[in-house]
């Protein structure tokens, strides 16, 4: 009973990490002539790895940055599997704030790489211009992380309060 429980809610937090994805779901923000937007798909990502543990976590992020994949870049597959697993093993031992922001921490790096790869040997752009792209990337994915841990931590303090738990 309780496997099913964390199959189904990795696979409804992957379903809604692929929604929360969608452009009409996000903020616009704009800072230094950049013009990006604020996704939430990263909270399904928290909510899965913090709440059902580290596979749960991996598994959602994979499956849930799909569409961001294709219609973006494909190495976001890891990059967001990386996140979710990472955010399972803080869980255990840190607050979930704390926990989606270490995940981040160890999710970044491997953004960097990809996505220098991705514009310099895949796109064609000069270094200089890649890292001109991939600067304003990383700051708009560092929001996104700070504020969707902070959302999963309030969400995950009512659900643990109601007594609900995968684990």
């Amino acid at each position: 009973m309780k496997k099913t429980r964390v199959l189904a809610f990795t696979a409804l937090m992957a379903a809604l990490a692929n929604v929360l994805s969608v452009p009409p779901l996000a903020i616009p923000i704009t800072f230094s002539g950049f013009e990006s937007s604020v996704h939430f798909f990263q909270l399904a990502i928290f909510l899965a790895g913090i709440l059902a543990g580290p596979w749960s976590g991996l598994v959602a992020g994979a499956v849930g940055s799909l569409y961001m994949s294709v219609s973006k870049i494909p190495f976001i597959v890891g990059g967001i599997a990386v996140l979710g697993g990472s955010a399972g093993l803080f869980a255990k031992k840190v607050r979930p704030v704390f926990a989606g922001l270490l995940a981040f921490l160890v999710q970044a790096p491997y953004t960097l790489v990809t996505d220098y790869v991705w514009f310099t040997l895949f796109v064609g752009k000069p270094s200089a211009v890649a890292w001109a792209i991939i600067t304003p990337i990383m700051i708009s994915l560092t929001l996104q992380a700070v504020v969707c841990a902070i959302l999963a931590d309030i969400i995950i303090h009512y659900i643990k309060r109601a007594g609900i738990s995968l684990q």
